[in-house]
């Protein structure tokens, strides 16, 4: 097979609206930082999009993340339940927070989080669950929020990998009590780095403006009675995310056609795993195109993605799960590792290819082609 001169990214960033055009504008008004039009015009825009009625932009996704778990009043030793296959970014805060994490396995087949081991973790110090809609697929959220409502549970929902999907006719990112979106330039709507929390909560609303911007006093600015962060978004960064709202539709089109050239070119046999095309009646989203090696190529992800490099395909490992992270043992959490094994296999055994909105259709051929023949040898 020909090589390919240059690599295909992982990502491929996609700015062919008004992103320039706004940009422009800022410069022009000199309003570069957190103050200007932009940041309370992309937040407006948001929760229409989404069905929220508050918005608070911010300077990334694990900043949104850290101030939900502040918003709420979480107490020293609580416990939050979380999926162990997501990104690091949701154990963070809970460290931070002294919080106890407990981990559930993954779906194997969705791979988010089992909601059938859920109710059996919960305990009289369980004060929250957060929820990860994991590469594209939905998290049952009527089954989260009934054991929410029985329990009495906060739900912090990342959406941060579901721009776009719909679960029982809602945008994912709008169940939870605080909900949260990312912007980082893999994502369907990006702002280069970014993030958003959503609430329909006023004085949670509230409360996280002033925990993004120092916590400054209501009556004297430089009086802080409250520990706050600068987690601002720019009036740059809203101005790109604001363009990018334009192309919702559009791009939500463009990575829904991305998976299905994928599965349509890379051969179904024993020693792969494909992601399914929709679950929980929930068209697959795409965000990236994620894949499990079987058969006579289990455990061999990592030389697999080297020799993808060769043929100039990047791409990248899965997640490595929570609770095998070397961060646990420093802060010393007893946290039962039994039951996590499905986890630790998607983590071992996956890999996604390039998923980016500026894939063409002849990379995914190309990338689909060396896919085939090097599991089919």
């Amino acid at each position: 097979m020909k090589i390919r001169k240059n690599i295909i990214p992982v990502n491929h960033t996609y700015l062919i609206g008004n992103e320039k055009k706004y940009l422009i504008e800022c410069i022009n008004s000199n309003w570069i930082s957190s103050e200007g039009q932009f940041v309370k015009r992309f937040e407006n825009n948001f929760t229409k999009k989404i069905g929220k009625k508050y918005a608070v932009a911010v300077s990334s996704g694990t900043a949104a993340l850290q101030m939900a778990f502040d918003a709420l009043n979480f107490k020293k030793n609580d416990e939050i339940i979380l999926p162990t296959f997501t990104i690091v970014s949701c154990l963070l805060p809970i460290i931070r927070s002294h919080l106890k994490p407990v981990f559930i396995d993954s779906d194997p087949y969705t791979w988010n989080m089992n909601v059938e081991e859920l109710e059996k973790k919960i305990t009289k110090k369980t004060k929250a669950i957060l929820v990860c809609h994991i590469y594209g697929l939905p998290t049952p959220m009527d089954r989260i929020i009934k054991l929410a409502k029985k329990y009495k549970l906060k739900i912090i929902e990342d959406a941060a990998e579901a721009h776009g999907l719909i679960y029982n006719n809602k945008y994912c990112g709008s169940f939870g009590d605080i909900s949260i979106f990312s912007f980082y330039a893999n994502k369907l709507i990006t702002t280069g780095e970014g993030g958003m929390l959503l609430t329909d909560n006023y004085f949670l609303a509230d409360k996280m403006k002033n925990l993004r911007n120092l916590y400054f006093g209501k009556y004297d600015r430089f009086i802080h009675n409250e520990i706050g962060w600068n987690y601002r978004m720019t009036n740059i960064q809203a101005a790109l995310g604001c363009a990018q709202l334009e192309k919702w539709n559009s791009n939500i089109i463009k990575k829904k056609q991305i998976g299905s050239y994928y599965q349509q070119f890379i051969h179904k046999n024993d020693n792969i795993q494909l992601p399914l095309k929709e679950a929980y009646n929930s068209k697959n989203i795409y965000w990236v195109f994620g894949i499990i090696l079987k058969g006579k190529f289990q455990n061999k992800a990592k030389k697999f993605i080297n020799i993808l490099k060769h043929y100039k395909i990047d791409s990248r490992p899965f997640f490595y799960p929570l609770h095998l992270q070397p961060i646990i043992n420093k802060v010393h959490y007893k946290i039962n590792l039994k039951n996590l094994k499905v986890s630790e296999s998607i983590s071992k055994n996956g890999l996604y290819l390039p998923s980016g909105l500026g894939l063409k259709k002849n990379q995914i051929k190309y990338i689909s082609k060396v896919v085939n023949q090097l599991l089919e040898e």
